[in-house]
């Protein structure tokens, strides 16, 4: 095995919501949220839980690994063709949120996947500050 079948790839993405991270974490652990601006999904902010999530284009499942309310949630994100984690850290930024998003584990196969994440995430977190400016 060369050291290119195992170099991976990681997507990073940084925004800042007008809202408390109180409300963005909840927005990213309750289900009912989740599925407002991600898709349908059966997920639980629980070490531990497995959940999975439904698009169109295919079925997301995971495992959730680590959880700090209010500052971090790890989970694994398994679709079609990747085996990938995504990590959610939040920060106080004034009266709002500093939200990054890391998704790591893109191999060099996963390209399309990569570029499709590239894509994705950005709608994904449009639609999350329009939820967010609608939930109390």
């Amino acid at each position: 095995m060369t050291s290119e079948d195992t170099e991976t790839r990681t997507l990073t993405m940084e925004r800042e919501f007008a809202h408390p991270p109180e409300r963005v974490w909840r927005a990213l652990t309750q289900s009912e949220l989740l599925a407002e601006w991600i898709m349908p999904n059966d997920f639980r902010a629980e070490i531990g839980a497995r959940f999975s999530m439904d698009a169109d284009w295919g079925k997301v499942e995971g495992e959730v690994l680590a959880v700090e309310p209010q500052r971090r949630l790890r989970y694994t994100w398994n679709g079609p063709g990747l085996q990938s984690q995504v990590e959610w850290r939040l920060e106080p930024a004034g009266a709002g949120t500093r939200l990054m998003l890391e998704q790591t584990g893109f191999r060099p196969q996963d390209q399309q996947a990569y570029y499709g994440a590239r894509a994705g995430w950005p709608r994904f977190l449009k639609t999350l500050d329009t939820l967010l400016e609608r939930i109390d």
